[in-house]
C-alpha cells in the first residue's frame, strides 16, 4: 500500500534544492550589500562646513599633505588644521569671501569647525598613520589621489580584506619614504622587485593576527 502520493519526492527535492539555492542566493546577496558604497561609504564625498578643495590646495597649489596634516609622521592621528592653519592664507586671501565665513567665525569666536570625517574606521579598529608612512606607504595607496577631488570622498572600501590584501603583499605597494607624500609618484615597472628591496630596508614585517588592528 503506497502511503505518500508518488508527488512527495518531486516535492522533497524541489524543498531541499530550492532551500539551497535560495541560501546560496541570500549569501550572495548579503555580501554583494557588504561591498556596496551603501555599507562601505567608498566613492562618496562627504559635505563638510567649509567647502575645502584638495584638488586646489594640493593639487594646483601645490601644498604639502604634513603642512594641515602635522602629525601624520610622528602620530596614529594624522590630524585636523587648527582654523590659525587656515587663516595663515585666509587672513590675506579671499579674506571676504561669503565662503570662508565658517572659517573667520571659528577665528573669532575660538570654536574649532567641525568637520565631517571621511575616512571613519570602526571603533575597535586601530590604525597607526606614523608606522605606515614610515615603511613607505603613500597616501595615494590609502586615499587616493586627492589633488583630483574637488571634495573628498573614501576612495578604497576600508574592509578588512582590502587591508590584508596589502599586510600580506606589501611588495606590491610599499614605495621610497621620500616619495611617501608625491600624490602623482607612479609605480615602475620593476614595483616588485624595489618592494622586496624595500622591505628588507625598511625591516618592513607586516602581521597579519587579529591583534594587530583589533586592539
Amino acid at each position: 500500500m503506497q502511503v505518500f502520493h508518488r508527488s512527495t519526492n518531486v516535492i522533497s527535492r524541489f524543498t531541499i534544492f530550492g532551500g539551497l539555492f535560495l541560501l546560496g542566493a541570500l549569501t550572495f546577496g548579503l555580501a554583494t550589500v557588504n561591498r556596496s558604497s551603501w555599507v562601505t561609504r567608498q566613492g562618496i564625498a562627504r559635505e563638510q562646513p567649509v567647502q575645502f578643495s584638495h584638488m586646489h590646495h594640493a593639487g594646483e597649489l601645490g601644498i604639502d599633505c604634513r603642512y594641515c596634516h602635522t602629525t601624520v609622521e610622528r602620530l596614529a592621528y594624522a590630524g585636523m588644521p587648527p582654523t590659525q592653519t587656515c587663516m595663515n592664507c585666509h587672513s590675506q586671501i579671499w579674506r571676504d569671501s561669503p565662503v570662508l565665513e565658517p572659517v573667520r567665525s571659528s577665528w573669532r569666536t575660538g570654536e574649532s569647525l567641525q568637520w565631517i570625517k571621511v575616512y571613519d574606521l570602526p571603533g575597535y579598529v586601530y590604525f597607526n598613520h606614523s608606522i605606515h608612512v614610515a615603511k613607505g606607504v603613500g597616501c595615494a595607496t590609502c586615499h587616493g589621489d586627492v589633488t583630483k577631488m574637488n571634495v573628498l570622498w573614501q576612495a578604497p572600501s576600508l574592509q578588512m580584506e582590502w587591508c590584508l590584501d596589502c599586510h600580506r603583499h606589501p611588495a606590491r605597494y610599499v614605495r621610497p619614504r621620500e616619495h611617501v607624500f608625491d600624490m602623482k609618484w607612479q609605480p615602475p615597472a620593476e614595483q616588485l622587485a624595489l618592494g622586496l628591496q624595500l622591505i628588507a630596508d625598511y625591516d618592513i614585517r607586516p602581521r597579519t593576527d587579529c591583534s594587530a588592528c583589533h586592539r
